[in-house]
């Protein structure tokens, strides 16, 4: 019985060698492309994601945020809310003011910036969203969306914070911050 033995020749060794190579410069590629992903996503997270949301007057005066979406915020007029229910989709418009960003206290913020006559304004129209609940005077609103030619905010993404729900909650200045523990002022 003869045998029969098969030997790669050079070109088929080639050709093997070729698929490796071809096979490693793929997966160098898709890592130098997911690595260049990587830091991108880490660079424009760290300049756009600096902040959660930017101000009424930064909408209304800085030209680079014309007709982009824009996370912005403000305190809610409540003598301006409407909400229209009587078409197919509901339309809430309201006002919103500018308050101070740095203070303490985010209720007394609201507060300041609501009562405040000098605060800059701007109307916000939201077509199609549920009502909220948390959409009344003094609310913290943190809208989603572009600024229109009007100069009319249209909202796609609306979230409300109402401090005021929860002040029960937080501590009174000046007390101890640990349950049980009383504050003597004025002990003898």
């Amino acid at each position: 019985m003869a045998r029969v033995t098969w030997e790669k020749t050079d070109a088929a060794k080639d050709f093997l060698a070729q698929g490796r190579q071809t096979e490693r410069l793929k997966f160098l590629v898709g890592g130098v492309i997911l690595l260049g992903l990587v830091l991108y996503l880490a660079f424009s997270g760290t300049l756009l994601g600096a902040r959660f949301f930017i101000t009424i007057d930064e909408v209304l005066n800085d030209p680079q945020f014309a007709g982009q979406t824009v996370r912005a915020t403000g305190v809610v007029l409540g003598d301006t809310i409407v909400i229209d229910e009587s078409s197919d989709t509901t339309i809430i418009t309201f006002t919103v003011a500018t308050f101070p960003e740095n203070h303490p206290n985010l209720a007394e913020a609201l507060h300041i910036g609501a009562t405040d006559p000098n605060a800059t304004l701007m109307q916000v129209r939201a077509v199609g969203q549920p009502k909220p609940e948390l959409l009344r005077h003094e609310a913290q609103a943190i809208m989603t969306g572009t600024l229109g030619p009007d100069g009319v905010f249209l909202a796609d993404e609306l979230n409300f914070k109402c401090p005021s729900r929860f002040e029960g909650d937080a501590p009174v200045m000046g007390q101890q911050d640990h349950p049980g523990m009383e504050r003597l002022d004025n002990a003898s």
